[in-house]
């Protein structure tokens, strides 16, 4: 068998999102600078909720302690929750005529949200490190969703408090969480349990 070697192209980091190729061009009644700045606005909350599904869905897969069926659902359905989020945010980018996220590169170029590369995380401990993400989230919602009313983007504006991101619903799914978590006790077993 062989193998061809791993080519990756080599960029400062910097994806280029505004204005959008001719062929990817279209029409709004947005001024150049109002589509600019609402490219700017969702794309770095596009990559956060891209940064955000693989931390929930981290989570998910590496779950263990007395609250494993609970936590481990509660996970799927949060990082459904943000996938659909997603599209709907990167579609309004390319509708006011930007481009959105690229690559995982580009991802990683914009996101706030810190990646958890830890090898073992104890489950309330996840609970609470969604909890500060899904803050932070809705902190750069609001502040997305500010740009756009200022720029006259009515329908991402609407968007953003419609739901696009889950991130409010998320920060009270998850304290409603880490509260039951402490009332039962929160300790888990004396060893894991998994769902095969």
């Amino acid at each position: 068998m062989t193998t061809r070697p791993t080519t990756r192209a080599h960029t400062d980091g910097a994806v280029k999102s505004f204005p959008a190729p001719s062929q990817l061009a279209t029409m709004t009644d947005l001024t150049q600078q109002e589509a600019r700045e609402i490219t700017e606005a969702l794309n770095p909350l596009v990559a956060d909720l891209f940064a955000l599904y693989v931390k929930t869905k981290n989570f998910h897969w590496h779950l263990a302690g007395s609250h494993f069926y609970d936590y481990h659902r509660l996970f799927d359905k949060h990082a459904d929750q943000i996938f659909a989020a997603i599209d709907i945010l990167a579609e309004r980018v390319r509708r006011v005529g930007g481009t959105t996220i690229r690559s995982i590169s580009h991802i990683g170029h914009l996101q706030t949200i810190k990646d958890d590369n830890d090898d073992f995380v104890p489950a309330g401990e996840m609970i609470q490190r969604l909890m500060e993400d899904n803050a932070h989230l809705a902190k750069t919602q609001r502040a997305a969703h500010k740009v756009c009313e200022r720029c006259r983007d009515v329908a991402t504006e609407d968007t953003c408090l419609e739901g696009g991101t889950p991130a409010e619903t998320s920060i009270l799914l998850s304290s409603s969480s880490i509260k039951k978590h402490h009332r039962f006790g929160g300790c888990p077993p004396k060893f894991p349990l998994f769902i095969h």
